[in-house]
């Protein structure tokens, strides 16, 4: 594997601005995501809400111990199943991203897979580390560093969210089955920036699949032909 590196790095001029842009995209948003959960975490309560576009766009701090949008895993032991689960699941994105990357893979690919690998990550820092560096944020405003320690330990720290998009709000018809005159709001999930970089990527993989997985096809196409023609 060193040796096949080494030979695609000599042979590519152009594989450091390839490499350049997956990390610019995993910088920037691995540093909008902390960013924006600091800022959050130490100057709302839980349950605040800023209102920044009427009631379609709302600032909503909560916190969930589980999965994008709010899901959650129950449990200390979910909890850190979760952790280990995101971890390793990191871990195989990173190093197929590589992959993408020493192969000049299609640019969108890359693109895409970098969002999903930086998304996963900022969600992980919540769980590893929030519960250690900050205090609950339950009636008051949490302090960074507190002196008596944090709220968890080690990777039972709780995610933040706090993007609310409450579209349309109403009730259900009472012909409805099951959910008659109920309460319906769309969209009900609060999520992060970390969520929305995931959600990004796994768009752009659905969306422009035969342009990325197929681009080599096409490109090795044409060269088979001609070498079969020489041959």
């Amino acid at each position: 594997m060193r040796a096949e590196t080494r030979e695609l790095y000599s042979q590519s001029p152009i594989l450091n601005s390839q490499l350049k842009r997956p990390l610019l995209i995993i910088f920037l948003v691995l540093l909008v995501d902390q960013v924006v959960k600091i800022l959050v975490k130490t100057h709302m309560y839980l349950g605040q809400e800023i209102h920044v576009i009427g009631n379609g766009f709302i600032i909503h701090f909560t916190e969930n111990y589980g999965m994008a949008f709010g899901l959650e895993l129950g449990g200390s032991i979910g909890k850190l199943l979760l952790s280990i689960f995101r971890i390793a699941a990191v871990i195989g994105i990173g190093w197929y991203l590589r992959h993408l990357v020493l192969h000049k893979k299609h640019k969108g690919q890359i693109a895409a897979f970098a969002l999903i690998f930086a998304g996963a990550i900022g969600n992980i820092i919540d769980s590893a580390f929030y519960g250690m560096i900050f205090s609950e944020s339950n009636f008051q405003i949490a302090k960074l560093f507190p002196p008596e320690g944090g709220y968890a330990s080690f990777l039972q720290g709780r995610v933040v969210d706090m993007l609310y998009f409450p579209i349309i709000e109403g009730h259900f018809p009472s012909w409805v089955p099951f959910w008659a005159n109920q309460e319906f709001i769309f969209f009900r999930p609060v999520f992060n920036i970390s969520d929305s970089s995931i959600t990004i990527g796994v768009a752009m993989i659905l969306l422009f699949q035969k342009k990325y997985f197929h681009k080599e096809e096409d490109i090795a196409g044409p060269a088979a032909a001609e070498q079969t023609v020489q041959s």
